[in-house]
Order: C-alpha cells, then sequence, then structure tokens
C-alpha cells in the first residue's frame, strides 16, 4: 500500500528532503498514519528517524522559518516543531525494556523494526516513508492494515508482556476500542483480564486522561463496560463497579444501575457534548450501592441517594485527581438535583414548586432537564411518554413563571425608603430583611404584587419581629 497521494505535500516532501541531505531514513508512524487510513483527520504527526530526532527536529524547523517554534526535551531524545496548525513530534529510533515495579521504560538506540514492536497495537505500528526514494510507502511489519480493515485491536507482540511492561495500554485499548468502535481481539483481551492487578502501577493522572477520552466518544457506555468486564472498574472506579447486579428477595428485584446508568449515559451524550454534564449522568445514581434497603411493603428503596452520591462525587474527584472547583460543584449539584424534575411531575406542579428548582439549579437548568429527560429509561413505552410529556409541562412551566417573575420584579410594590418610612428605621440590615422577605413572597406566589397586599404582608412581618409601625399603611387616605 502506498499513501503517496493522501500525505499533505509540502510538508512531508520538505521533511523528506531533509533527511536525505542528512543521510537518514525518516518516517511518519503511528495514530498518525492510522488515523489517515481510517480517514479521521490529525494535526499531530509523529515521525521517526533512524538517529538523532531532535537533530532533524532543529533542521526542519530552520527549514520551515517563519511560524515555526522548536522545543527540544533531551531527556526524553525528542523535539516537537510546531508550524502553522501543524504539531510535529521527532524522535530517534529505539527499543525498550521495562522494570516489573515500574512503566517507566529503559529506553535505547534501535532499529524502525524495533521501534515499530515496542508499539502498543497493531494499528499503531504503521510507518509512512517520507523520504524521496519510497516516498508515501506503508511498512507494515505486523498486518496492521488487516486490523483496520477487520476493526481489530491486537497487540504486536506477546500482550501479556505489552500489558504488564506498561499497564496503561490496557486502558488505551479500551479507549481506542471505544473511540474507534473497534473490537478487541480476544487474545488481547483476555490478558487485559489477566494483568488488570497491573493498572495499580499507574498514577491517577494518567488513568483519568483515558477517561476522559473515552468519556469524548460519541457511545462512552462501550469503554464502562469494556472496564466492567476486564475486572479494571473495581480498581479504577469502585463506586461504579458496586453498581452492578440485581438483588432479589421475596421475589421483589430493582434494576441494574450500572446498566440504567449505561443508557443514561449514551442518551446524555446524544444530546450534548458537555464533558462534564456526562460525568454527571455517570455518577447521578452513584450513592444507589449505598443507601439500598428492602422494605416489605414498599420494595426496594434508596432513600437520599442523591444527596449520598453528591458527596461520594466529591471524595472520588478527589482521590482522582479531577479539577476541585467549578466542575465539582457542577457535577455534585446535578447528582443532588437530578431527582427534581420528576418529582414535579409526579406531583402538583405549583408555582412555588417550580421557583425552588429554578433558583437551586440557576444557570444549570437546561443541562439538569437533559439528564431529568435522558433519567427515564424504562422498557414501558407507555410510561416512557407520560413522563418525557409531562417535562414538557414542566418545562413550559418553567417559561411562564420567568415571565412572570420579570413582571412582577417590574412591578416592585413597596421599595426600602417606604419600609424605612413605615417603621422609623435607618438604612441598614434590617431594611434588607423586609424587603427580601416582600420580594420573595411576592416571587413564591404567597401574596399578590399589590401594594395593599405588600404592606399587609409588611405587617406581619414587622408583629413578628416586635416592630410597631409609626402609622397605618393599608388605612384611609394613608
Amino acid at each position: 500500500m502506498n499513501l503517496k497521494d493522501s500525505l499533505d505535500k509540502k510538508i512531508f516532501t520538505t521533511i523528506g528532503a531533509i533527511a536525505d541531505s542528512m543521510g537518514r531514513e525518516c518516517y511518519a508512524v503511528g495514530g498518525y498514519v492510522r488515523d489517515i487510513i481510517i480517514g479521521r483527520p490529525s494535526k499531530d504527526i509523529d515521525f521517526v528517524t533512524v538517529g538523532s530526532g531532535i537533530e532533524l527536529a532543529e533542521a526542519v524547523a530552520q527549514r520551515l522559518g517563519r511560524h515555526t517554534s522548536l522545543a527540544v526535551y533531551r531527556n526524553y531524545g525528542t523535539a516537537q516543531v510546531r508550524h502553522a496548525d501543524l504539531e510535529l513530534e521527532f524522535v530517534g529510533a529505539r527499543r525498550e525494556s521495562y522494570r516489573r515495579d515500574s512503566r517507566n521504560p529503559i529506553v535505547e538506540d534501535g532499529t524502525l523494526e524495533e521501534d515499530l514492536a515496542r508499539r502498543d497495537f497493531t494499528i499503531n505500528a504503521l510507518a509512512v516513508k517520507v523520504n524521496s526514494d519510497g516516498f508515501g510507502e506503508v511498512i507494515d511489519r505486523f498486518d496492521g492494515l488487516a486490523d483496520i480493515e477487520r476493526r481489530i485491536i491486537r497487540t504486536p507482540l506477546d500482550p501479556d508482556i505489552t500489558f504488564s511492561d506498561d499497564p496503561l495500554r490496557m486502558l488505551r485499548a479500551i479507549r481506542f476500542a471505544t473511540q474507534l468502535q473497534f473490537d478487541i481481539y480476544p487474545e488481547t483481551f483476555e490478558a487485559i483480564c489477566r494483568n488488570a492487578d497491573r493498572i495499580e502501577i499507574i498514577t491517577a493522572e494518567r488513568v483519568k486522561d483515558e477517561l476522559f477520552k473515552i468519556m469524548c466518544s460519541a457511545r462512552p457506555s462501550t469503554g464502562w463496560k469494556l472496564l466492567l468486564d476486564s475486572g479494571l472498574l473495581k480498581l479504577v472506579l469502585p463506586e461504579l463497579a458496586r453498581m452492578k447486579g440485581v438483588e432479589v428477595v421475596s421475589g421483589r428485584a430493582h434494576k441494574d444501575n450500572f446498566y440504567h446508568t449505561m443508557a443514561v449515559l449514551d442518551a446524555v451524550a446524544a444530546g450534548s457534548g458537555n464533558m462534564w454534564l456526562r460525568w454527571a449522568a455517570l455518577f447521578h445514581d452513584i450513592g444507589k450501592p449505598v443507601t439500598k434497603h428492602f422494605d416489605k411493603v414498599r420494595g426496594w428503596t434508596f432513600h437520599n441517594h442523591n444527596f449520598v452520591g453528591a458527596k461520594m462525587v466529591k471524595t472520588i474527584f478527589r482521590r482522582m485527581k479531577f479539577p476541585l472547583g467549578a466542575e465539582l460543584r457542577y457535577v455534585a449539584k446535578l447528582v443532588e438535583l437530578h431527582m427534581r424534575p420528576i418529582a414535579l411531575v409526579e406531583d402538583e406542579v405549583t408555582d412555588s414548586a417550580v421557583r425552588r428548582l429554578i433558583h437551586y439549579a440557576e444557570d444549570d437548568l437546561a443541562d439538569l432537564m437533559l439528564l431529568a429527560r435522558a433519567d427515564i429509561t424504562s422498557k414501558d413505552e407507555a410510561r416512557k411518554a407520560r413522563y418525557l410529556a409531562n417535562f414538557d409541562l414542566v418545562e413550559e412551566k418553567f417559561r411562564t413563571t420567568n415571565a412572570k417573575d420579570f413582571e412582577r420584579n417590574r412591578k416592585n410594590p413597596v421599595d426600602g425608603t417606604e419600609i424605612m418610612e413605615l417603621f422609623g428605621l435607618p438604612q441598614g440590615p434590617e431594611v434588607g430583611y423586609f424587603a427580601k422577605n416582600l420580594k420573595q413572597a411576592i416571587k413564591d406566589c404567597e401574596i399578590d404584587d399589590t401594594r395593599e397586599a405588600a404592606f399587609a404582608y409588611l405587617l406581619r412581618l414587622a408583629a413578628e419581629r416586635g416592630i410597631a409601625p409609626l402609622r397605618d399603611p393599608l388605612a384611609a387616605g394613608s
């Protein structure tokens, strides 16, 4: 196979010419080659040369000139050239060996064949020659082209050695299977199961990076199910693994919360590219195993699983080195609130209940409703349709309530100056207390937005606090 017509002629012929002038073999390798064949766009290109990758990178950066930057990492023997929107990585061909207690390899100079053999999967062990002699020729030592055709993830060498040497590759196998919608070769998957415990030598940061890539996929449940089946899930996210399974007491069972969560996650992913909303979907029922209880009358219950789950989210974020700022607060909030919309449709949808939900959800209300809709996974189509139709009514209520609130806020019947004059109060917290409670009472439809209703409410509030008015605002002529 020759990819001559698929390569960016300008950049590849330039690099090939520089390599020729230095008497070096040079190849584009790995993911870029795979993506050209699959038809996925990529701006990150890795090059391998037989010799010093740094020297070749320096020569390339000098030739490309304007809009080019060079970063050299001598400890790793690599260099990165940024040119326009391209990111070019250069390294010398090498071979690697590993110690049992570390994923950091011992690196030595090697041949192209040794460099390709150290790659994680056959689909990433492809190279394309960029030298003028043989430009575009594909080097495929491990049948990577056939595996792309068969949509298979497979290791070039013994998978037990591959995964024991670098356990992160087990997560990468699952990530590639999820992203590319490929299958993991049975022998390769069995090796992942055998070596799952080795993942414990990988840092939380590296694990997190792979999980985030799984979550970016069109159907992230594929990756989480593979993590469960391989035994990796109980090691990287045991709280999620505990959701698997159905318990039966007195002939009464609950649904499998793991597979329910997978359905919710995929539904959210189909409706939104918001990464943190996807994590909220994954964690929305994380508190159920902890709160599960069997009641002889009611059957299985999960009381307060949303509140317990929100607290668990905070623990998980810290352990897995997730961001602990706005992202954590967002996910924990959606987990805590995810039952509110369905509670609204099961009970009478009052203006005050709607306002409370709007108040708690704030700018995340639309995301909360998307999660709530995804959470309806009932196989009873009539029941599912009824809930979704009720959600339509709730969202209409959101719109009409916001319109009413705008009108009410626009027509504030009693202002702070009038409150001070009525009770002889100086400007300060006491006046703010009256004004705030009056505003909330009108917003919650406890009173009408007329001056008479507002003054009557303020008098009641003042009486509770032992404050007497200087006049009767409701008397005729006041």
